[in-house]
């Protein structure tokens, strides 16, 4: 693997990890009744890569999955990163 390989994944990772913990942090702090995380936040961080995590916390925690814009634009991420991790690293 090269250094470039190595470090986009760390990358990915990274900001997966982030995603499911903002999904997990935002659904916490609703049932608290706290301040929120924005969607635009949330959204944001799922295009810069951590759209994975953000899918999968969702699902875990049934968090935004009644929001159309979440229903379309998370899936829609995931497979732009898809294409894009496939084009870089084959």
């Amino acid at each position: 693997m090269t250094n470039f390989t190595t470090y986009l994944l760390i990358y990915i990772l990274c900001l997966n990890l982030g995603g499911f913990y903002l999904c997990w942090s935002d659904k916490r702090r609703a049932k608290k009744r706290l301040r929120r995380i924005s969607e635009a936040t949330l959204l944001l961080t799922g295009l810069l890569g951590g759209c994975f995590g953000l899918a999968l916390g969702m699902y875990l925690f049934r968090h935004k999955t009644k929001h159309i814009k979440f229903l379309l634009l998370v899936p829609a991420q995931c497979v732009l990163w898809i294409y894009l991790l496939y084009t870089v690293l084959r």
